[in-house]
């Protein structure tokens, strides 16, 4: 199983590569696609290289889009390509998950109406929806999380969606998440 991610300069680090190591230890390829088509700088200046061009994405092989937060949400969701990606996986009934500033793109286009999530609290929005303020909210094949806090549980949220419970309770043994 594959899934994939849309980062561009001011990405939140923790978000995006706590999200996609959960994924990788449990078993599912994550494709990260740099909007600009080329090396990705984050907020606290860690640059991701060997990115996949935003320009040679296609659904088909994805199971799950994800958009981590960061400052970079504005230029995600100034891009109609990521808009139109958005609604594809939406439209598709394949899962869309954002976490922090993410949601808030969803919500701008509509995603959240009638919708249970979360977002980082101070960006929540009338955006249609019930705001729940916790960790991590799933809601059909929207999976939304509130914080770089929550960037593990958000994680394995989209790994339990995509890959089954079985694979995210063997991950969460592996690293001793909820270590007694």
């Amino acid at each position: 199983m594959k899934v994939c991610m849309i980062i561009t300069d001011g990405f939140e680090e923790i978000e995006a590569i706590g999200t996609l190591a959960i994924l990788s230890r449990g078993g599912v390829e994550v494709d990260v696609y740099s909007l600009l088509d080329k090396d990705a700088t984050g907020r606290f200046g860690v640059t991701c290289t060997n990115l996949k061009p935003f320009s040679t994405m296609t659904m088909d092989d994805y199971e799950a889009i994800i958009i981590p937060g960061g400052p970079e949400w504005k230029a995600l969701e100034a891009s109609q390509e990521v808009q139109n990606w958005l609604k594809a996986f939406n439209e598709a009934g394949k899962y869309v998950c954002a976490i922090c500033a993410g949601p808030t793109i969803l919500g701008r286009a509509g995603f959240l109406k009638g919708k249970n999530y979360t977002c980082f609290t101070s960006m929540n929005d009338d955006f249609g929806g019930t705001y729940h303020q916790q960790y991590v909210v799933k809601d059909g094949n929207i999976i939304t999380g509130c914080s770089a806090a929550a960037s593990i549980d958000f994680g394995f949220a989209i790994l339990e969606a995509v890959a089954g419970k079985e694979a995210a309770d063997k991950t969460k043994a592996e690293i001793y998440y909820n270590y007694k």
